[in-house]
């Protein structure tokens, strides 16, 4: 039996980070499938038992329950020695991406994908809001990595991790993401790493609405 066990379900991109990390690490985990569109996370049962915050992912190791993905990957990050600072200093820049990823590059273009990629809602004026404030985001970590090969030190961190959730998820947002070069780029090296998996052959559940 695996040590560690995910809630998780294949089209978030949260839930991803966390697989992407165990995948990229070699390590061996459990995924429990949430029924997220089946409305389980709003369920009394759920927030009682799994999460009080109703979200996906959560984390189970030993006596451990842990949600926000952030968190969970700087957890993993420190019991298992992958992917996490060596400095102090660099613990800080891996925790400014993560909030960063949080606050703006994953919350604008999760939700973008989810209304117009998943829900196929067209083009309204929330779409066009959501999709400038994701390319806004977007043009920030392109510059970042335009400069190297990796967000932070020259080494896969959670930084990176939480940063690619969704930017692998497969459906159409209307963004030209041509336009976006170096992260096209860091996303090959990612990619090409051993154990890497498309978030839907990594994690259970229906992958369309």
């Amino acid at each position: 039996m695996a040590d560690f066990k995910l809630h998780c379900f294949a089209l978030s991109g949260n839930s991803y980070k966390v697989a992407l990390f165990f995948a990229l690490a070699g390590m061996e985990w459990e995924s429990i499938f949430v029924d997220y569109l089946g409305g389980e996370t709003r369920t009394e049962e759920w927030r009682k038992t799994i999460n009080e915050q109703g979200e996906a992912p959560v984390l189970e190791h030993g006596q451990a329950k842990i949600s926000q993905s952030g968190v969970i990957l700087d957890y993993l990050s420190e019991v298992t020695g992958h992917f996490g600072a060596q400095t102090a200093e660099e613990r800080r820049d891996i925790m400014r991406w993560i909030l960063f990823d949080n606050h703006k590059f994953t919350s604008y273009y999760a939700t973008l994908r989810f209304i117009y990629g998943l829900q196929k809602s067209g083009e309204t004026p929330v779409v066009e809001f959501l999709r400038l404030r994701a390319k806004a985001a977007y043009a920030i970590v392109d510059e970042h990595l335009a400069h190297r090969a990796f967000m932070v030190g020259d080494r896969l961190t959670i930084a990176d991790l939480s940063l690619a959730g969704y930017a692998f998820m497969p459906e159409d947002t209307g963004i030209d993401h041509s336009a976006f070069p170096a992260i096209a780029a860091w996303k090959d090296r990612i990619s090409s790493m051993p154990g890497w998996r498309h978030p839907y052959d990594l994690m259970p559940g229906p992958t369309s609405l």
